[in-house]
């Protein structure tokens, strides 16, 4: 194969896969790692992280690298909180929920920093919506399933962090109480949704 037949193959695999390709799809495609790491050192090729590789040599935005290597994940918790506007500071990690089945090791990067929800999943599907962040889809769940997971893992977040989101989804105009009880039933926080949000409805 020479190296115009590579290169176009490897173009082909980057616009299928937004701009990032394991080393495994390179390798299907019959490129075999001395050819892939001779590209990386002519500069044809960037390693993202070990085992993916992109042919942006003008690299990517953290929102851009974030939906190329995970677009199975869904932001949750202080992520999703921030994309609706709840939360005001840029969460210093991006929290994602994604199946309990998946390779731990995906998720151990420097940069950017990834703090996964491992979730079984049937409830990876709950309350499942999309958002379009700096022109990137991500999965994300609906405000209600949202604020049901936050006060599920109210230990895991920082009070202020906590307070804000409660207050903001009492205070959102757009919020569905049947929709927040039919999941608070389904999540197991019936109880702290009628004593914390109940009072102020």
């Amino acid at each position: 194969m020479n190296i115009q037949q590579v290169q176009s193959l490897i173009a082909e695999a980057m616009e299928k896969h937004n701009g990032i390709v394991k080393k495994e799809e390179l390798t299907k495609l019959g490129i075999d790692y001395r050819r892939i790491d001779a590209l990386v050192k002519e500069g044809k090729l960037s390693r993202v992280r070990n085992g993916y590789y992109t042919d942006r040599v003008d690299g990517f935005s953290e929102v851009e690298l974030v939906a190329a290597l995970f677009p199975d994940a869904m932001l949750c918790m202080e992520s999703a909180l921030y994309a609706y506007g709840y939360l005001k500071e840029k969460p210093y990690g991006w929290t994602l929920a994604v199946d309990k089945n998946t390779s731990k090791s995906r998720f151990k990067m420097d940069y950017p920093r990834i703090i996964p929800f491992y979730t079984e999943p049937e409830a990876l599907v709950l309350g499942a919506s999309t958002i379009e962040l700096q022109g990137c889809s991500f999965g994300i769940y609906d405000k209600e399933r949202l604020i049901c997971d936050c006060l599920k893992y109210e230990s895991k977040m920082s009070h202020d962090d906590f307070k804000t989101a409660i207050q903001a989804y009492i205070a959102d105009p757009d919020k569905d109480i049947s929709v927040l009880m039919d999941y608070a039933r389904e999540r197991k926080v019936l109880k702290k949704v009628q004593s914390l949000i109940g009072v102020w409805l």
